[in-house]
């Protein structure tokens, strides 16, 4: 697959929440995709920790991209939708910066399956996530 990453960029760029909570595409590979995320004071919870929920959203953004980057480089037509997926929150950050990792588990005709694994700028595993995307027809 050709692969480039400004390409990639611009497509994503309309994905607002994503881009408005300061998450970018770090890089772009058929087998993996990063993205990262500097942390701000709005990505902070009531005690100071990181919020779930900024957290989940920056695995599910690599998680997009990852899925739909055939669809990007033009070798697919058809979108990846989430179907489901389950994070599980291992540990509390006192880094600056979180990177998302998406590895491809399985990928057949409709259904795919990716493992996105949440890192701290220190190299301390924050999260994980499975998900499960839908290929649309």
């Amino acid at each position: 697959m050709n692969i480039d990453l400004e390409q990639v960029r611009n497509y994503f760029k309309n994905d607002r929440f994503a881009t408005g909570n300061g998450i970018v595409i770090d890089s772009v590979a058929e087998d993996c995709v990063a993205c990262g995320m500097e942390l701000r004071e709005e990505h902070r919870n009531a005690v100071g920790g990181v919020q779930g929920g900024a957290i989940f959203t920056l695995a599910d953004f690599a998680f997009a991209v990852h899925c739909n980057l055939a669809m990007v480089c033009g070798e697919e037509n058809r979108l990846t939708v989430g179907q489901s997926c389950s994070i599980s929150f291992l540990k509390s950050t006192k880094g600056r910066r979180l990177t998302a990792i998406s590895t491809c588990v399985s990928k057949g005709r409709s259904i795919s399956v990716y493992r996105i694994r949440i890192e701290d700028d220190l190299g301390v595993q924050i999260a994980e996530m499975l998900a499960n995307g839908f290929m649309t027809a």
